[in-house]
């Protein structure tokens, strides 16, 4: 429907550029100028529109209110001038058109400069209407810890989530104080957060939307994150364990990553054999710690004394917790050494 309206306009401003040149000049050979003049203009519009749609509505309408405020007293200004020396002079007094120009151009440049700034401290939820035109479409909200991860920036690229992703100035504000600490490891955590803001404005299947909402009474991000999301009428993308907690108990739609992440890991059952490179020594006497690629802890039993080495595991158990997963494994050879006793003990009863 979008780009069917599109095409009507650019058929309409190059037909009507076509017939206001003929018109004009009564030559239906310059009307094709005046076609062309269209086209290029209903080109201009498409762009400006693209471009208007990242504007909020609020600083829409202070620019506008604050231009139409100025002209409207350059106006009264200019009658009043004219009016003064008109009654030292005796007679009507006219003012070069340039004068003209100036005032009304430096006045509506000042209006709506004044009203672009003054646009911030305007609160449209008191305007229900207007605060509903604020909304963006399926709205995500990210929040520092998903930004610094970055494995948001990889799924999107992917296409499977779509809409907007609502970036607040708060957050924005966190992920450049973290960037400039003087800590080499939170600045690197920083730096990352912005440059995958960087790929993500950089993609197709999203849109990412830098939004300047303060909530001046909320001292606590995660506070304003929540409130955002309500006026929004949004959901937070996260990897915080309590900021999840806190949003659900407060009625708003969580997206946790780590919980996605779980989700798509595949499912691991008893009995299972994989291998793995045992890495260091586990908290209980003799075991060893291993890893899968996707950074999955194995425990194995009686691993201690190869660390090290790469060893053939079969699982005994998974547990799954709030932080993650985590196998319970035996090395391959005593695993199957139980299963030998214990085939054979299974032997000798049916005997008896």
């Amino acid at each position: 429907m979008e780009i069917i309206i599109q095409v009507a306009m650019v058929v309409v401003t190059t037909t009507t550029g076509y017939f206001i040149i003929k018109e004009i000049f009564s030559n239906a050979f310059l009307g094709l100028f005046g076609a062309i003049g269209g086209l290029a203009l209903g080109y201009v519009i498409l762009k400006l529109e693209n471009k208007l749609k990242d504007i909020q509505l609020k600083t829409i309408m202070g620019s506008l209110i604050g231009a139409t405020i100025s002209l409207l007293v350059a106006n009264l200004f200019i009658s009043k001038i004219l009016l003064a020396l008109a009654l030292i002079k005796d007679k009507p007094i006219t003012l070069p058109i340039y004068i003209y120009i100036l005032l009304y151009f430096v006045m509506g440049y000042l209006g709506f400069r004044i009203g672009e700034k003054k646009s911030q401290t305007i609160d449209l939820s008191k305007l229900p209407l207007l605060d509903k035109m604020e909304e963006a479409e399926d709205a995500k909200i990210l929040d520092t810890s998903t930004i610094i991860d970055g494995r948001i920036a990889d799924i999107c690229e992917t296409g499977f989530i779509e809409g907007t992703f609502i970036i607040p100035q708060f957050v924005l504000y966190e992920l450049q104080h973290i960037a400039d600490n003087q800590d080499p490891i939170k600045r690197t955590r920083g730096r990352r957060g912005l440059d995958i803001l960087h790929k993500m404005q950089k993609q197709a299947y999203v849109k990412v939307k830098i939004v300047d909402y303060e909530f001046p009474k909320l001292k606590d991000v995660d506070t304003k994150l929540i409130a955002l999301a309500k006026k929004l009428n949004g959901k937070i993308v996260t990897n915080d364990y309590n900021l999840n907690k806190v949003a659900e108990l407060q009625g708003v739609e969580v997206l946790n990553l780590n919980q996605l992440a779980t989700a798509l890991k595949p499912a691991i059952l008893p009995g299972e054999q994989m291998n793995t490179k045992i890495l260091k020594e586990g908290k209980e006497y003799g075991q060893g710690i291993g890893y899968l690629d996707d950074g999955t802890m194995i425990v194995v039993d009686d691993a201690k004394k190869l660390l090290g080495k790469t060893v053939d595991v079969v699982v005994t158990s998974v547990l799954q917790t709030t932080s993650g997963r985590m196998i319970f494994a035996k090395l391959k050879g005593q695993a199957e050494k139980e299963l030998f006793f214990s085939d054979e003990y299974k032997i000798e009863e049916q005997v008896r």
